[in-house]
């Protein structure tokens, strides 16, 4: 399934690719004022810890850079360097992960807190477990944009894939939709497997195989609570982006009631059609914000308190305990036992 994309003027970012960007232009001799001219974003912002930046401003930075480097492989070299530690508690979620399938799953979850310029999903079939790269982009960018954006997000896959698994895991192959650039050489020496243009889709394949194996730092413990983390960082991102953060908040804030959606439209002083709209326009429906409010609360009373199952379900809307059992599986995979603490 596909990630979904953020809004791109939302500043929950830590600047963690801009500053990576900005220091490999450095070193082509390109000064730090030119590679952030027009982004809005300032030298202190990158060495600020609370600094937050947008994914137009992390894209108006790679835009300074295809018209300032003259160095081809500028966007590999920025993915080799965005090692899945720099990811915060996103990347400390992926390296503690108990399988790589697992790893793959969670790069899915949690890609919001990634500063995703793009849409990716991931599939199994037959032997082979492929990275999908739909034209799916948070803005309309150029098209030597868009190939800078998914050379680097290729090299971030192989990248992370090797941080993760402690060991050389090479893909089996990488394809493109658009036809083989004059740099098309350096393609395999980064992404170290063949390399296809002119493809029907952007694709980066893997052997199934390697879903089984078990990542290096692999920990139940470590990966349950930067799971638990990085829930708590993306419903913080998600009461701050835009209506769908509005709807959200409104929400969370009366536990239990769940106004439906008229209610809510008249609190932000919209008919129902308008904020259907506008939820539409930002790739989501009330329902799904509903379930999502519904799914955090529970998994927070589960954990943090001694409500009982009946209680709980009582308190999230559902007629019975069997009903939210059935939704609590659907929403997370795992049954209410699995929360208690």
């Amino acid at each position: 399934m596909y990630s979904g994309l953020p809004l791109p003027d939302e500043r929950i970012y830590a600047p963690y690719k801009i500053r990576a960007l900005v220091e490999l232009l450095e070193e082509q001799d390109i000064a730090p004022s030119q590679s952030l001219a027009g982004s809005g974003v300032s030298l202190k912002d990158l060495k600020d810890p609370y600094a937050l930046t947008s994914i137009r401003q992390f894209m108006a930075v790679c835009m300074n850079a295809l018209s300032l480097s003259t160095d081809s492989a500028t966007s590999f070299k920025l993915g080799s360097r965005l090692r899945v530690s720099s990811y915060g508690m996103y990347g400390y979620a992926l390296l503690s992960c108990l399988s790589i399938r697992d790893y793959f799953r969670l790069a899915i979850k949690y890609r919001r807190l990634a500063t995703p310029p793009m849409d990716i999903a991931w599939s199994e079939q037959d032997d082979l477990a492929i990275w999908t790269f739909p034209d799916v982009f948070v803005l309309n960018p150029s098209q030597s944009l868009r190939q800078f954006l998914l050379e680097q997000q290729f090299s971030v896959h192989v990248t992370h894939l090797q941080d993760v698994a402690g060991t050389h895991c090479p893909p089996i192959s990488a394809s493109f939709t658009y036809e083989a650039p004059q740099s098309a050489a350096m393609y395999e020496q980064y992404l170290n497997c063949p390399c296809f243009f002119g493809q029907p889709r952007c694709e980066l394949v893997y052997a199934r195989a390697v879903l089984d194996q078990k990542p290096m730092m692999a920990h139940e413990l470590t990966s349950a609570l930067m799971q638990e983390t990085c829930d708590r960082l993306i419903g913080q991102a998600k009461i701050g982006a835009g209506t769908s953060g509005s709807v959200y908040r409104i929400l969370m804030e009366q536990p239990g009631a769940f106004m439906g959606m008229e209610e809510v439209a008249n609190v932000l002083h919209l008919t129902s059609r308008t904020l259907r709209r506008h939820l539409k326009e930002e790739g989501t429906t009330f329902q799904a914000i509903v379930d999502d409010v519904r799914s955090t609360l529970a998994r927070e009373y589960l954990s943090s308190t001694k409500m009982s199952i009946l209680d709980i379900a009582m308190s999230l809307g559902f007629s019975d305990a069997a009903a939210f059992r059935k939704a609590l599986k659907r929403w997370t995979g795992k049954g209410p036992a699995q929360f208690r603490r």
